[in-house]
């Protein structure tokens, strides 16, 4: 694919970094997703040139760390691109997303894009119908124009799969990009989308945007309507949420994707409309809790607790109050919580193909255990996993008490090489399942809390590690402004581009 001349933009509109120029990047790909709808809107750019570059970057990048997959047809949506155009011209605009390429998260329904979820075992026929989430996106006049690689049926903090492959790190393609948002998160880092879409159970949000060196919230239960699904009451370990590159390109989309649905009766009725317009906020005189490693129990990677430490001075520079302080809860008790509820779970949307020889042999040995361990639970065991649960959303609040925050690592490690599907030991502690280095993100999803991963730096290989701030029951907007607060501070988005992006530097 021909590469676009780049179309001259206000840089004052643009991403730009303070440490790396962005000059090397299309002036287009360089702007944040709100400055991109703005730039559309006022018709300083048209929705054409806007696909022609993306289509461009991702032709040039994409190969590197196969972020986006399912790549729909160049003619097609340039037409599609083309159509947004007129509507422009005669004075219509379907909203803020008018004419912005977006690749859906490969777990959630896209009508016309197959919904492979990395696994042999789906159909690789076009979806006929939208997620509720998916259909909100459409609806704000997004161009579809694939999907975001995924670990198996979501599977696992690593993005590879045996239908698309490995996705790779934007800042390392030799080690991982974290999942199960793993294509969405590289995506967003080498400036593939605007902004992204995915979703989290263990982390799948918080994970990768600490990977990636962008921004990832797990939004608080319900406050994204998950759907249309045979089930609707139990499930909720999972949540749909935004991912961006700035904090107000993920509050502008979580404002898109969330509101009540009859379709999802646990869905939040809550207006999110003004979540945008009041991101700026005092912050002096908050008080932080800061977890760190709940007293020794998770082993970390050398060098992760250091960062993570290191970043409670920015808070501290922002006038917040960060104190250590540990939940009543133990730990082990909380891991046992999360295997059962977890077993359970995909034992209910896995057992029928685990069940038939033909279908089972083509899941994931990790899928298989999950499974094999639901089916082992009495109902007794289920019914104390969620009274173990609700106590532990009870230690969490008396923990609200006293503190507004609560500050916890988003990962264990950092980065490893792709080509391991999971890490045997931390800090020499053997790793007893698939996912236990991923411990570290639990807490928030059992809560049903909301946690945002935002940025903190980078080891001496140029490796990035994230901070979740968790706050209090539905007071998603809080954790937004503290967010948005420490990226003021901060800006590490900006101030480090990925290497491929800044020359090799």
């Amino acid at each position: 694919m021909a590469s676009v001349p780049p179309r001259p933009i206000p840089l004052a509109d643009a991403d730009v970094s303070g440490a790396v120029s962005d000059t090397a990047l299309n002036d287009i790909v360089a702007l944040d997703a709100l400055s991109l709808s703005k730039a559309i809107r006022e018709r300083r750019v048209s929705c054409r040139e806007v696909m022609q570059a993306y289509l461009a970057h991702i032709a040039q990048y994409n190969p590197a760390v196969n972020a986006i997959v399912s790549l729909r047809d160049t003619a097609t949506l340039l037409a599609e691109a083309d159509e947004r155009d007129r509507q422009l011209a005669n004075g219509e605009s379907l909203g803020w997303m008018h004419g912005m390429p977006h690749a859906v998260k490969d777990l959630a329904s896209c009508a016309g894009l197959p919904t492979r979820k990395g696994s042999p075992l789906t159909s690789d026929a076009p979806d006929t119908q939208d997620s509720i989430s998916v259909s909100r996106i459409r609806a704000a006049g997004a161009i579809f124009i694939g999907k975001t690689n995924v670990s198996e049926f979501g599977l696992g903090s690593h993005s590879y799969n045996p239908v698309f492959g490995a996705t790779r790190n934007a800042y390392d393609p030799t080690r991982i990009a974290g999942g199960s948002s793993g294509g969405a998160g590289s995506a967003l880092a080498l400036r593939l989308l605007p902004v992204a879409d995915g979703s989290d159970m263990m982390g799948s949000l918080r994970n990768p945007a600490a990977f990636g060196n962008v921004y990832g919230l797990r939004p608080s239960q319900g406050r994204v309507p998950y759907g249309p699904a045979p089930e609707v009451f139990v499930q909720q370990l999972s949540t749909e949420g935004p991912m961006g590159r700035t904090v107000a390109d993920v509050a502008q989309l979580l404002v898109t994707q969330s509101g009540f649905d009859a379709r999802s009766p646990l869905s939040l009725a809550h207006d999110a409309s003004h979540f945008p317009s009041l991101l700026q906020r005092d912050v002096k005189g908050l008080r932080l809790g800061w977890l760190g490693d709940y007293d020794g129990h998770l082993p970390m990677e050398d060098g992760v607790m250091a960062l993570c430490e290191a970043s409670l001075h920015d808070f501290t520079a922002m006038g917040c109050e960060v104190e250590a302080c540990a939940p009543d809860f133990a730990p082990d008790r909380l891991w046992q919580t999360w295997l059962t509820l977890r077993h359970w779970m995909v034992n209910g949307s896995l057992g029928e193909m685990y069940a038939d020889p033909a279908r089972r042999g083509k899941l994931k040995p990790e899928a298989q255990w999950e499974v094999e361990g639901g089916g082992s639970l009495s109902a007794a065991q289920v019914f104390r996993a969620c009274v173990d649960r609700s106590e532990w959303y009870r230690s969490l609040a008396r923990l609200f008490e006293r503190y507004d925050f609560l500050l916890l690592p988003s990962a264990q490690v950092f980065p490893f090489e792709v080509e391991t599907h999971w890490p045997a030991s931390v800090a020499g502690k053997t790793m007893d399942t698939y996912h236990r280095w991923m411990e570290v993100v639990i807490g928030p999803t059992l809560a049903g809390l909301p946690a945002i991963s935002v940025p903190v730096g980078f080891d001496a290989r140029g490796l990035p590690m994230g901070l979740q701030i968790i706050g209090p029951a539905q007071a998603d907007l809080a954790v937004l402004q503290l967010a948005h607060a420490h990226e003021q501070q901060t800006r590490w988005v900006r101030r480090r581009l990925p290497p491929m992006l800044a020359g090799g530097r």
